[in-house]
């Protein structure tokens, strides 16, 4: 479940601090957007229970917002689900229900897709959606894309996601503020021989 510029940036949505690597300075650039956009998001993906699949930067975020809320059904939602931690320091991880991932992680990813539970969402975490695509883990793009350019930053597409995948548009609409949202659903990848495979 991804944020984007129009021109392709995932880079600190909702915060000018939120992610400034590589002297990214536009931070933030979601916000005249966010309210409506949030009440979309609450009713597309998060009514129904989930766990969630983060970075170690995006968890850091999210637990320092969430894990103290009380009185907020997101927060709630947040709070009580599983919180698998892709990271390579997995001390230090308070918010309740949180799990680390260590070691070869698209490994342990895949295996954790064939188990039983909710749905198992995945919020900001760059580096992270990189991985999961070059391994051929992602089942569904939950995408909304915000009529702002913002230029260089962090592509949700970059270029360890150039393996070709074809993608089934499942749902689509508008805010009035005019943010698109675009669900799709990832078919099979192509079974000619590549790098890796």
């Amino acid at each position: 479940m991804t944020f984007t510029t129009l021109d392709g940036v995932m880079q600190a949505p909702a915060l000018p601090e939120e992610d400034c690597s590589g002297g990214f300075s536009h931070g933030g650039w979601a916000m005249p957007w966010w309210d409506e956009v949030m009440a979309q998001v609450r009713h597309e993906a998060m009514v129904e229970p989930y766990d969630l699949l983060l970075g170690r930067k995006t968890y850091e975020l999210f637990a320092s917002h969430f894990s103290e809320l009380e009185g907020d059904d997101e927060a709630s939602m947040m709070n009580a689900a599983t919180k698998y931690v892709a990271t390579n320091t997995p001390k230090d991880l308070d918010w309740k229900n949180s799990i680390p991932i260590t070691g070869d992680v698209p490994a342990q990813l895949a295996q954790l897709k064939t188990q039983t539970g909710p749905l198992l969402q995945v919020h900001g975490s760059w580096a992270l959606i990189q991985s999961l695509f070059t391994h051929d883990l992602v089942d569904e793009i939950r995408l909304w894309t915000f009529p702002v350019m913002v230029g260089p930053g962090k592509r949700l597409f970059g270029s360890t996601a150039a393996t070709k995948q074809e993608l089934a548009l499942t749902k689509s609409a508008t805010t009035a503020n005019g943010v698109v949202m675009s669900i799709y659903r990832c078919k099979r990848r192509s079974t000619s021989a590549g790098p890796g495979r």
